[in-house]
């Protein structure tokens, strides 16, 4: 899909930048602490739209982010969840500082009871005001919530809602360089209790997993596993440079036909530190898409 065609699929979202600027001064204000806790960082799969009410002892992936909650939980005191979803995709780069934000049902064609979940997780204004202040080309939005690369995740993962959580936008008109130059910026607020979460996809091609599932094939075709592998590599020997250059890779431009799901994996790994370990939690496959995660985490 050209870039023209899905920018207008997402323009209903998206913001423009003339109605919104931080002052030079407020850039200079971000000056909190480090609570002395190295938070990890995540890149999940947010799933299938489908699986989004399904119980855990139904459904493998909803079970896995159970349980990884719950091990997030028992280790680490968050303060705050940022969440950078394929699914905000932006003019300019954003975060949102609503204390209450509005669950977003951006997915259609599905049945009523998936238009009434709610997941009511508190807002981060002082977190995202923070990221804006601290990081130049980040400015502050109300004008969204959380949509289904955020709350499906987190409605399993911390079901009971109780800590804040913020999203960043993707700007959709730079390059997978700019991206990676800008999550670096954000590695501090890992010693500030922030977790940050990459949510997309290794492999996302719509169009063919949709030609599956009209004749009811659940087999894939084979390419999603070579190019899901390719990647695991490149993760595993932190080659950076690859993943930012994945579009050159024989099968980049099919399993990721837009980079809205696959610029999230570049901002997970610009977050890892040469004393981080990488470790793979989920890897199931479906017909174009791969729900590989991982956790970033320090072995200290």
């Amino acid at each position: 899909m050209k870039r023209s065609k899905f920018l207008k699929l997402v323009s209903m979202g998206a913001i423009g930048t003339s109605a919104f600027g931080l002052t030079g001064l407020a850039k200079a204000l971000d000056n909190t602490k480090p609570t002395g806790q190295k938070m990890p960082v995540l890149f999940s799969s947010h799933g299938n739209p489908m699986d989004i009410p399904v119980p855990h002892y139904g459904n493998p992936f909803n079970s896995y982010l159970g349980n990884l909650g719950k091990e997030i939980k028992s280790k680490y005191d968050v303060k705050a969840i940022l969440v950078v979803s394929a699914h905000w995709c932006t003019k300019g780069s954003y975060v949102n500082i609503l204390s209450s934000p509005k669950t977003i049902y951006d997915y259609y064609g599905f049945p009523d009871n998936y238009y009434t979940i709610k997941y009511p997780a508190p807002g981060s204004p002082e977190f995202a005001k923070k990221v804006a202040n601290g990081i130049g080309e980040i400015d502050t939005t109300t004008e969204w919530g959380f949509d289904h690369g955020n709350w499906p995740m987190l409605m399993h993962m911390f079901p009971e809602a109780d800590v804040p959580v913020f999203q960043l936008s993707l700007n959709y008109d730079k390059p997978a360089q700019y991206h990676y130059d800008l999550a670096i910026q954000l590695k501090k607020y890992r010693e500030q209790g922030v977790l940050i979460i990459g949510s997309g996809a290794l492999v996302h091609n719509l169009r063919l997993a949709i030609a599956k599932m009209r004749t009811g094939d659940q087999s894939i075709y084979g390419w999603e596993t070579e190019f899901d592998e390719w990647v695991k590599n490149k993760i595993d020997d932190r080659d950076v440079q690859a993943l930012i250059n994945y579009e050159k890779y024989k099968l980049g431009e099919l399993a990721a036909p837009t980079p809205d799901h696959f610029v999230p994996v570049i901002y997970s790994m610009a977050l890892a530190d040469d004393e981080d370990e990488i470790r793979h939690t989920f890897t199931e496959m479906n017909p174009g898409f791969s729900n590989r995660s991982f956790i970033i985490e320090s072995k200290k």
